[in-house]
């Protein structure tokens, strides 16, 4: 399974996303889940920003050697689920193809109970980028759950 985070830089919340993901792909032992990121208005190769960098590192996670990448018709075709951060991001997603693949990252957690944007921390203080932070690992835990469920392997 090829899961990518859209946000709109890829520099804050969709790099934290994919770095988090990657290490619950991995505890729960999903070898077979390939995680990405893109955002709709990407600068092509800019670092992750400061906080999350910052943030990242206070859980463990080293964001040091994410670049952005631009969402492109091609960077969607790739993706089997596309999960993103606003309501304007999957917008974009479905112009490029991605139609039922795309998702609101807390719609998909919540089967549909919780549809609302995750916080943008961009530019904002640390503390923000913290709580941004907490939100993304919450939400991609019942992601993961919801994946497992799917394949008959998990929490429901």
């Amino acid at each position: 399974m090829r899961l990518l985070f859209v946000c709109t830089g890829n520099t804050c919340r969709s790099p934290m996303a994919e770095a988090i993901a990657r290490r619950a792909a991995a505890e729960r032992g999903l070898d077979d889940v390939i995680v990405a990121s893109a955002g709709t208005s990407a600068w092509e190769g800019a670092p992750a920003s400061d906080g999350a960098l910052l943030v990242a590192m206070e859980h463990g996670l080293d964001l040091n050697s994410h670049r952005a990448q631009v969402l492109t018709r091609e960077v969607v075709a790739a993706a089997d689920l596309i999960l993103v951060m606003g309501p304007h991001h999957r917008e974009r997603a479905v112009v490029l193809g991605g139609d039922a693949r795309a998702h609101l990252l807390t719609d998909y957690a919540s089967r549909g109970q919780q549809a609302r944007p995750v916080q943008d921390p961009f530019g904002g203080e640390l503390d923000i980028y913290r709580e941004t932070f907490d939100e993304l690992t919450q939400e991609i835990a019942k992601v993961f759950d919801r994946i497992a469920a799917e394949r008959g392997a998990g929490p429901a």
